[in-house]
């Protein structure tokens, strides 16, 4: 097994002192496809959407791999009336990850919204912001890393 690399998600989580564990896995087509490459049920794969709420600023947005986001429920919560996905090169920017890799840690102080589906599960996997690898852990610690995040019902 390849040594696990150090991103600003790892470092992120040492820094709040929380506990993980990094999983290797292969190419991959579809959420669905990434979380039976993680050994996780699809519902513990928490996909990070990033949705710009004005030009210029985001939040980021987990929600389990067998939902989607309610725009509807997330633009009530925001107290928005519009919302929009920026495209790929846009996210990465914002984020400093890849599409398919991007990760609410280290990912430049942005708003984070934790579905609320995500907070009681055993475990869940998160990107780890470099191709090939997923963190796996306690919801409580993903928590713990995101210092002002907010759980909230935003999954269809």
């Amino acid at each position: 097994m390849p040594d696990a690399p150090s991103t600003p998600a790892t470092e992120a989580l040492d820094r709040a002192g929380a506990a993980y564990r990094m999983v290797p896995f292969g190419p991959v087509r579809s959420v669905e496809e990434a979380a039976t490459a993680r050994g996780i049920p699809l519902d513990a794969l928490a996909k990070t959407l990033v949705v710009r709420t004005e030009e210029g600023a985001y939040t980021l947005v987990l929600v389990p791999g067998s939902a989607g986001l309610d725009y509807k429920k997330l633009r009530a919560h925001l107290g928005l009336r519009r919302l929009t996905m920026p495209d790929p090169d846009e996210a990465r920017a914002a984020t400093g990850y890849e599409r398919g890799t991007i990760t609410p840690l280290g990912a430049g102080g942005w708003p984070v919204i934790v579905d609320r589906r995500l907070i009681g599960l055993p475990e869940v996997s998160v990107g780890a912001g470099t191709r090939g690898w997923a963190i796996h852990l306690d919801p409580q610690a993903l928590l713990s890393a995101l210092p002002g995040a907010e759980v909230a019902d935003v999954s269809t």
